[in-house]
């Protein structure tokens, strides 16, 4: 008998559902990368990067997670995918 492997057929829900939530855990690496961008700032002629527009940026980059782990969290909890569902 040749059995033949089965195919693993993943709905078109369940996978946007998978990669949504692979998208919000990499959110924090995300702004974690963007928190350490002022890190990076040139300085010119020895000058340093005001503090000031260091802190507007990480606060910025602060707002700017919680607004997006906000609608995450809601597309995840609706169950809105990104697609147009169809009734049957």
């Amino acid at each position: 008998m040749n059995e033949r492997p089965k195919r693993v057929f993943l709905e078109r829900q369940n996978y946007r559902r998978r990669r949504l939530i692979d998208f919000i855990r990499m959110v924090p690496v995300f702004g974690a990368i963007l928190w350490a961008v002022p890190l990076l700032w040139s300085t010119e002629e020895g000058r340093q990067v005001a503090t000031s527009d260091a802190i507007v940026f990480i606060f910025f980059v602060w707002f700017a997670l919680v607004g997006v782990g906000c609608v995450l969290a809601r597309a995840l909890r609706d169950g809105n995918d990104g697609s147009a569902r169809t009734q049957d």
